[in-house]
């Protein structure tokens, strides 16, 4: 049976209105919401032979019929048209991002929250794989007689601040030394790389304060590495689902939200999605749990970089379009919200 012309219209049209008002689309209301030029019962018969093909299903508490994830899948790939953006909500989205956001895994977990009060989906965001992430910058910086801050700060703008509580004395001059000799030891090696090193050794010194003041702080930098390397995970909006009418079903509410709980699975299966915008439906997903979902993930970049992940999970019925021109526009400025902070550290 082929797919025509008018077969893609109705579908489009079903589509449209089931994702609006999340109930089972019937031929007289297609008739009467849509333009589509032809009668009720011819309405019929074509929504007969979409049902036939597998683009529609049929609720056994409804004469009407609701898009199968292949109707999405098509959609997705050949019906959607992306909105554009306008200008009024371009703007708010690069205003919040530019917020007084300093820390690179803040402004992460800022996006994800800005996704979500957009979409009213829940959100998440992932920062960097780190395997590959590379050390640009180190200081020590005093905090009184007996505390001083570990700041690293890598490639992919990652910055960490480690307070360390010190076991011997020491100076401002001393810290300035050594932070400067870490810098020129440590810049542009990957972590990897560097927490494979006896980096005691390689600041062994005639001067014995400065011999022992490395020995108090290296362990803690080589501590603050592997902490590096976690991939972190921020989510938003977890508590719209409720909103939304597939999950009025409690105990699929819950299996929602189970499946998002477990953190360190989530994770696994985004760094394994390939890169760029990319939508999975229904069971395309590879958990089970999201045989009933959608998700749609995009990249961001830093410096010319792909770096991390961010998107939004939700019912297969979900505005496809208008989602992802959001996530686009947005990564494209948390993209070059990173690019505008490292130009400013070049200056």
């Amino acid at each position: 049976m082929e797919l025509t012309d008018r077969k893609l219209k109705i579908l489009q049209a079903i589509i449209s209105d089931y994702v609006r008002s999340a109930e089972p689309v019937g031929s007289r209301t297609l008739s009467k919401r849509f333009d589509l030029g032809i009668s009720p019962a011819t309405i019929r018969n074509e929504m007969s032979d979409l049902e036939e093909m597998g683009y529609l299903t049929h609720p056994h508490t409804s004469a009407g019929r609701v898009p199968s994830d292949k109707a999405y899948r098509l959609y997705v790939n050949k019906l959607m048209e992306k909105r554009e953006l306008s200008p009024i909500e371009k703007n708010l989205i690069a205003e919040k991002l530019r917020a007084d956001v300093s820390e690179f895994d803040e402004t992460i977990k800022h996006a994800a929250r800005i996704l979500s009060e957009i979409t009213n989906l829940t959100s998440f965001a992932m920062t960097p794989t780190k395997n590959e992430d590379t050390l640009k910058f180190i200081n020590l910086l005093p905090v009184d007689e007996t505390t001083v801050v570990l700041m690293i700060v890598s490639e992919s703008g990652k910055i960490s601040n480690t307070a360390l509580r010190m076991r011997v004395p020491y100076t401002e001059e001393g810290l300035q030394i050594l932070a400067k000799n870490m810098t020129y030891n440590f810049n542009g090696k990957k972590i990897t790389d560097v927490l494979k090193e006896h980096i005691i050794a390689s600041f062994e010194s005639d001067i014995e304060a400065m011999s022992k003041l490395a020995e108090n702080i290296m362990p803690n930098f080589m501590k603050t590495l592997e902490d590096m390397l976690n991939v972190n995970l921020y989510m938003d909006g977890l508590t719209n689902i409720f909103d939304i009418p597939e999950y009025n079903d409690l105990e699929r509410a819950k299996s929602f939200l189970s499946l998002l709980d477990k953190k360190e699975d989530f994770a696994k299966k985004l760094m394994e999605r390939e890169d760029g915008i990319i939508v999975t439906i229904g069971d395309e997903n590879a958990d089970d749990l999201m045989n009933d979902c959608s998700m749609i993930t995009a990249t961001y970049h830093v410096d010319g970089k792909m770096v991390g992940k961010i998107g939004v999970i939700g019912p297969t019925r979900m505005k496809y379009g208008e989602i992802t021109s959001i996530i686009e526009y947005l990564t494209d400025n948390l993209s070059s919200t990173f690019q505008l902070e490292g130009g400013e550290d070049e200056e």
